[in-house]
């Protein structure tokens, strides 16, 4: 099942989000603007996402050091977290106007090469959309918990940088879990077929280039560093918000205006404004600035907590 704009619009999930309806705060004409597709926009954002996966590989690839092979590791987990942005996009419908193009892309561009499948995340998100605010919310387990005392995220955070919590996933992967899939079904394992696939098209094009040995380099981030940077990604949208089981996302769900530098490390494409995608989530990620923006300015956000930063973030969900 893939989400479309329309049916997340269709099921209640934009205007009761909006108190007193959307059109009390954003006019038709805005509304208009704001779901409207930039497929050019959007083609910019997959292309440079793999243009920097190649290039910080190609770096560390010619030029093999200490450093490039840390730097990796610092800036390659938001380029992979970029695909998973990419993909939730397109699993709204959001990302391209066509359907095609958000199913292809979506799936084979992001969501396999960083170990997902496209409708089978799609499913299982929508569930989070309807149910967010309840006690029902299918994410609940990742950020119920906060905040939690500063030893059990060091804890968690070893377990990440470690490669303990991906090896958990790759495990439940050769299961034949995928996603919302039965585990060892006959779909999971076809797309577990066409995750190795896609990563052995990866290996096979930097082999080309001279440098096949990175790929251990992208797969020794997405173990690592990438575990660290979901989690910080879970802890920011949803963790020690005001009220996780109130229904109004501006008490169960956060936006950090975390400065340029931070969004390129760890809040790809747009992905730190997470309270106005579930005010309306049928708005592309990079429409989600622009409907910040008019809200903030007519006071949709009047007493609802504000982050300028991941640093202050943390600090508000350790106890």
């Amino acid at each position: 099942m893939t989400i479309t704009a329309e049916s997340a619009l269709g099921s209640g999930l934009s205007d009761h989000s909006l108190k007193g309806g959307s059109s009390r705060w954003i006019s038709a004409r805005e509304k208009l603007w704001l779901l409207r597709r930039r497929n050019s926009y959007a083609a910019l954002l997959v292309v440079r996402t793999w243009v920097l996966i190649f290039l910080l590989l190609l770096v560390a690839g010619y030029f093999p050091s200490a450093l490039t092979v840390a730097l990796v590791f610092v800036l390659l987990p938001g380029r992979q977290l970029s695909l998973a942005v990419l993909m939730h996009e397109a699993g709204h419908g959001t990302l391209f106007s066509s359907v095609g193009a958000n199913r292809w892309v979506g799936q084979w561009l992001c969501a396999l090469p960083t170990l997902g499948n496209l409708s089978s995340y799609a499913e299982g998100h929508l569930q989070h959309h309807r149910l967010a605010g309840t006690t029902n919310d299918p994410d609940l387990p990742n950020y119920a918990a906060y905040p939690i005392p500063r030893k059990s995220l060091r804890r968690k955070i070893t377990r990440d940088l470690t490669g303990q919590t991906g090896l958990k996933l790759l495990i439940s992967l050769a299961r034949g879990g995928a996603g919302n899939m039965e585990l060892g079904s006959s779909s999971s394992r076809a797309v577990l077929l066409k995750q190795l696939m896609v990563q052995v098209v990866l290996f096979l094009l930097l082999s080309l280039a001279g440098v096949g040995w990175t790929w251990w380099l992208w797969f020794g981030t997405f173990m690592t560093t990438y575990m660290l940077v979901i989690r910080l990604r879970q802890i920011a949208e949803h963790a020690a918000v005001p009220n996780l089981y109130d229904p109004d996302p501006r008490n169960n769900t956060r936006t950090v205006d975390a400065p340029r530098w931070q969004r390129f490390l760890i809040a790809p494409s747009f992905v730190n404004y997470h309270l106005e995608h579930h005010l309306i989530p049928g708005v592309p990620c990079y429409h989600l600035p622009a409907l910040r923006s008019l809200l903030k300015q007519r006071g949709f956000f009047d007493g609802t907590p504000e982050y300028d930063g991941y640093q202050q973030l943390l600090a508000h969900v350790i106890v």
